[in-house]
């Protein structure tokens, strides 16, 4: 259990990280997608970090018992 929420923390912080920055980008330029559309992008960036992460946990747990 705490492998799945240590994987969806992760994916949270990438999806938190993607925002700050886009949010940035949109000040510093004055331009930029719409908010759904950073909403949306999040969405996405959480979902494969978090499978990102539990991946390569898994896999470096698997070369720590060998």
């Amino acid at each position: 259990m705490t492998g799945r929420r240590d994987a969806l923390l992760w994916g949270l912080v990438g999806a938190l990280s993607f925002l700050v920055l886009a949010q940035g980008y949109r000040l510093v330029t004055d331009q930029g997608p719409s908010t759904w559309m950073l909403l949306g992008v999040a969405l996405v960036v959480w979902a494969v970090a978090s499978v990102g992460s539990a991946v390569l946990a898994s896999r470096l747990d698997r070369k720590r018992r060998v």
